[in-house]
């Protein structure tokens, strides 16, 4: 038995090695996209009903929190059945290998978001440019399993979110700061990931 059971874990080391060791196509440029457009989508809808959302702080939260757990729950349903496909027998462990990137990111996200309003609630026009710089880390972290050129919407999220922070108050809390950050961002991802899946078709 200790001789199956030390087989059966070079075999799983083998396929860990081999998932870090290939570039991940797990994620899809359209659904990129249509998260891109919930931004924006959410963005109008603030313009419109929420003008001062430094005063109505909690209908702000709901609603850019509700399209981040739309975005996130979207984007994880089309990179499982994706990668399902795509890598067969590996896709456990490409599936666990992205997902352990980005978590660092999203708890981060969360802890940063319960303490501002918990605590220090005179500082909540801060989350746009704070959610946003933990999201470039997010995808900087995982650059090394992506195409290179995503290096770029990591620098693209990075200096939204210092350009957020940067405007102070209330100005930070304006619908652009949300809608055209992460919908001008996923699009660059998206146009990111549509080349490179092009360029993989090719040489396969």
């Amino acid at each position: 038995m200790s001789e199956l059971h030390k087989a059966l874990g070079d075999i799983s080391s083998i396929r860990r090695q081999m998932a870090h060791n290939t570039q991940f196509r797990g994620y899809g440029p359209a659904t990129l996209a249509a998260t891109g457009c919930l931004a924006i989508l959410a963005a109008s809808a603030q313009s419109i009903w929420l003008p001062d959302p430094a005063t109505h702080i909690w209908a702000y939260l709901n609603m850019w929190i509700l399209t981040a757990v739309l975005s996130v729950a979207l984007t994880g349903v089309q990179m499982y059945t994706r990668t399902r496909r795509i890598y067969s027998g590996l896709s456990n462990e490409m599936i666990r290998m992205a997902v352990e990137q980005f978590l660092p990111a999203l708890g981060a996200g969360v802890l940063v978001t319960i303490t501002l309003v918990r605590f220090v609630p005179t500082m909540v026009w801060m989350l746009p440019g704070v959610w946003q710089l933990i999201f470039s880390l997010g995808i900087l972290s995982s650059c090394r399993f992506l195409p290179r050129p995503m290096i770029a919407a990591g620098v693209w999220y990075l200096l939204m979110g210092l350009v957020c922070i940067a405007l102070g108050n209330k100005r930070a809390l304006a619908p652009w700061t949300m809608g055209f950050g992460y919908g001008a961002g996923q699009m660059l991802v998206a146009g990111i990931l549509l080349i490179a899946n092009s360029e993989g078709a090719d040489e396969d």
